[in-house]
């Protein structure tokens, strides 16, 4: 098995906890995480994540941090990779840095209505799987406060 700089295993297992960090305001309440929140970016097509394991929380809002740069981080929503793969994306290592992943597979095609209506009944899936977002439970801090 091949692993990589951080110690993890290249190949993420199905039953790892995936960190999506919370960087928006509107991808979130307090009970649930948007589907917004799962959208990929449509630079690279990929959805950003974190490997997180059994991070103790410092550790957790340190990457959180690290992955935000300058945005606001406000919270974390958590998915097991193999709720990923029950939905046809796939999720793979992307490092540096350390412990990053993405979820990849996501539909694009020419007719954008189209897409953007698969993408969005694919990110609704994530957003059932998640669950309740863990939130920082001060205000809100920017990266070094």
């Amino acid at each position: 098995m091949t692993m990589l700089e951080s110690g993890l295993p290249e190949v993420v297992d199905d039953q790892e906890e995936l960190a999506r960090f919370l960087t928006q305001s509107g991808h979130y309440n307090s009970v649930m995480v948007k589907p917004a929140a799962f959208l990929p970016n449509p630079k690279d097509q990929e959805t950003s994540v974190s490997r997180c394991r059994d991070e103790p929380v410092e550790e957790l809002w340190r990457m959180g941090h690290h992955a935000a740069g300058e945005r606001t981080l406000y919270g974390a929503a958590f998915i097991r990779a193999g709720s990923v793969r029950q939905i046809l994306l796939e999720v793979h290592s992307h490092e540096p840095p350390p412990k990053h992943a993405v979820i990849k597979g996501w539909p694009w095609n020419d007719d954008l209505s189209l897409q953007k209506a698969q993408q969005k009944e694919l990110a609704i899936r994530l957003a059932s799987a998640a669950g309740p977002p863990l939130l920082k439970t001060t205000v809100a801090v920017k990266n070094g406060s």
